[in-house]
C-alpha cells in the first residue's frame, strides 16, 4: 500500500519481514502470489454470525464484508491482483482457490444453518448444491465488491437490509421493500 503495486518488489518485503529474499521464493514465485496469499489471509476474518434467521446472518455477514473491502490495504491488493489477473490465467486460479473458494465457507454454514432451521429448501443432490452455492457466492461478493470497490458506495445497514431482501424473497419483493 505504501509503494503502490508497480513499486512494490519481493526485496521490498523481505526487508521489512527481516528475511532474506530467498525464504519468500521457497513459498512464493513472485509477488502476485504473496499479495494474494495476504488479501486471502484478511478475508479470513469474515465469520459468519449466528443471529437466529438467514436474513439477519445475510446482513451482518454484508456488512462485515464491506468493512473489509473499506480497509485501505483490502482494497488496494484485491484490486491490484484482480487487475493482475486479467492477464495471468495462473494469477486467476491462485485467487480462485485462495479467496474465492475458501470463503464459499460462509455460504455453505449460511445455507446449512437456514436449512436446520426450515428457511431454506434441502437441494436435491450435492451437484444442484453446488451450483447454488456458486451462485448464491457470485451475487453477494459481485454486489457488494461491486458498490464499495467500483461505484464507490456506500455499504450501509439500510443497503445491507435491502439487499438482503431482493436476495431472499426476488425481485417482487425489492420492489415493495
Amino acid at each position: 500500500m505504501e509503494l503502490g503495486w508497480s513499486k512494490l518488489t519481493m526485496g521490498d518485503v523481505a526487508t521489512r519481514a527481516g528475511v532474506a529474499k530467498t525464504t519468500l521464493y521457497r513459498r512464493w514465485a513472485g509477488k502476485n502470489e504473496l499479495v494474494v496469499d495476504a488479501v486471502a489471509v484478511l478475508f479470513d476474518e469474515l465469520e459468519l454470525p449466528d443471529l437466529g434467521s438467514l436474513a439477519a446472518d445475510v446482513e451482518a455477514v454484508v456488512l462485515q464484508f464491506a468493512a473489509l473491502l473499506d480497509r485501505p490495504e483490502t482494497r488496494t491488493a484485491l484490486m491490484a491482483v484482480v487487475a493482475e489477473s486479467t492477464r495471468d490465467e495462473a494469477l486467476r486460479a491462485r485467487i480462485r482457490d485462495s479467496i474465492v473458494n475458501r470463503q464459499k465457507r460462509l455460504v455453505l454454514q449460511g445455507r446449512r444453518r437456514a436449512q436446520e432451521r426450515g428457511e431454506l429448501p434441502v437441494e436435491p443432490d450435492e451437484a444442484t448444491a453446488d451450483l447454488t452455492a456458486d451462485l448464491i457466492f457470485d451475487v453477494i461478493a459481485g454486489a457488494v465488491v461491486h458498490r464499495t470497490l467500483v461505484s464507490a458506495e456506500p455499504v450501509d445497514a439500510d443497503w445491507a437490509r435491502r439487499f438482503t431482501l431482493l436476495l431472499l424473497a426476488g425481485l417482487g419483493a425489492a420492489a415493495a421493500g
